[in-house]
């Protein structure tokens, strides 16, 4: 299985969770050639979540979200280069060029670049004060601001924003959202979801403005106050900006690679060059049940580094995992498995109003995605929750009555055992 690498070396663009999880498992396969691993960022290769979450707020420490720790790949000898930066690649020559000129080369290429913040390009967007959150540098810079009582505004209401206002107001800052939805987290939980979110934030005193923008940021010499479409001046100490990310790909124009919407790779992570692969944010992958996506989760990035690893090491297998993520807000966990963007059914199991219900996303009677807000456990830890019933009847592409999925006298195992008993097989062989 590790023939093709025996003697070559494998370079990592991207010492992230991506590219930290490859590594390790490019070790764990039996692979003991020369591995170097580019990063950035300084620091060993970790997970962000606790970034708008506990690090953010003061409560837990990075060490715990470390791939390995640092000495960990001085002993498996991987060369980690941290603080560099990626400015070219060539792929015919299949060289590394870094700034300042020193080229590396490699005779397999992992890409795990990852994605950036997106900036707002309005009026005042430069000013000392404005904030977006990605690295541990971003983070510490909000931190030393978020000062009990001060005000902040926090732009977007995606999982980072949403997060973030709720750390923000647990710390005790005084918090108004900007978002341009009528509800938080719409484009991917759809309205009902978003609006018991959104109920979650006012019940802890978070101000939200619907159906807004932000046109400016004044201040004489730093940040004193967000202006939006609708002539709303809110004065603020500090703003955070969350309106999504963009792959980062500046390394790779000139290439031969395809490029869409990320890196385009297939579903054993490789590239249409030969011997590159990419994962984790900025691959843009074919699933074989979701058809083509990129994904911006922790899970993601961990599974699919890994995958990557095993494709490198001449796995045929295609990366074949359902998608799942979390998120904290407030004392409420929501946790959520498959992939829908367009639905023509949701089903609620629960209630709304009580904070603890699931609801499953339904295309043509089939179950593409489900979510949970404090109910159904850990999908990837918990054989036994309701939320890992849900990833297999995803798996299984099931198609149970709506209104079994709804009465909670119905056992979601029941529904996962009719699915079984449907021709073509068990869930996981139609995976």
């Amino acid at each position: 299985m590790t023939e093709s690498l025996e003697d070559g070396r494998v370079v990592v663009v991207g010492a992230g969770l991506a590219g930290g999880s490859a590594t390790v498992a490019l070790r764990e396969g039996g692979f003991r050639g020369p591995i170097v691993l580019i990063g950035q960022e300084p620091g060993v290769p970790f997970g962000r979540p606790p970034l708008s979450k506990t690090y953010l707020r003061g409560e837990e420490p990075l060490t715990g979200w470390y791939v390995k720790p640092g000495e960990w790949f001085e002993q498996n000898g991987v060369e980690l280069r941290t603080g560099a930066n990626v400015v070219a690649i060539d792929t015919n020559v299949r060289q590394v060029l870094l700034a300042g000129g020193k080229a590396v080369s490699f005779d397999k290429l992992l890409l795990c670049t990852g994605a950036r913040s997106r900036r707002l390009q309005v009026p005042g967007a430069n000013l000392p004060g404005v904030h977006y959150l990605r690295t541990i540098a971003d983070c510490d810079a909000i931190r030393s601001e978020a000062l009990a009582g001060r005000r902040a505004v926090v732009v977007g209401m995606g999982f980072i924003g949403s997060e973030v206002a709720a750390s923000l107001c647990q710390i005790g800052l005084r918090v108004t959202t900007v978002l341009s939805g009528r509800t938080p987290l719409a484009a991917v939980l759809g309205d009902e979801v978003g609006a018991a979110l959104g109920d979650i934030h006012r019940s802890h005193g978070v101000n939200l403005l619907t159906d807004s923008q932000v046109v400016a940021f004044e201040g004489s010499h730093k940040l004193e106050r967000v202006v939006t479409a609708g002539g709303a001046r809110l004065d603020c100490d500090l703003a955070v900006v969350g309106v999504g990310v963009e792959p980062r790909l500046d390394a790779l124009k000139g290439t031969p690679l395809n490029l869409a919407n990320g890196i385009l790779v297939d579903e054993r992570c490789r590239t249409n060059v030969p011997n590159v692969y990419a994962a984790g944010d900025v691959a843009n992958h074919l699933h074989p049940l979701f058809g083509r996506l990129r994904v911006e989760h922790y899970n993601n990035a961990e599974k699919q580094g890994r995958a990557a690893a095993r494709s490198m090491l001449g796995d045929a297998r295609p990366y074949a995992a359902i998608h799942t993520f979390w998120s904290d807000q407030f004392e409420h966990k929501l946790e959520y498995v498959g992939f829908a963007r367009k639905w023509d059914e949701f089903v609620i199991r629960g209630n709304l109003e009580s904070r603890r219900f699931l609801g499953f996303y339904l295309s043509r009677g089939i179950i593409r995605a489900a979510v949970g807000l404090n109910r159904g456990g850990d999908p990837e830890l918990d054989e036994k929750s309701e939320l890992y019933a849900c990833m297999q009847l995803v798996q299984g592409r099931a198609q149970p009555a709506p209104a079994a999925l709804s009465d909670e006298r119905v056992d979601l195992q029941s529904l996962l055992a009719s699915a079984d008993s449907q021709p073509g097989g068990s869930v996981g062989d139609r995976a």
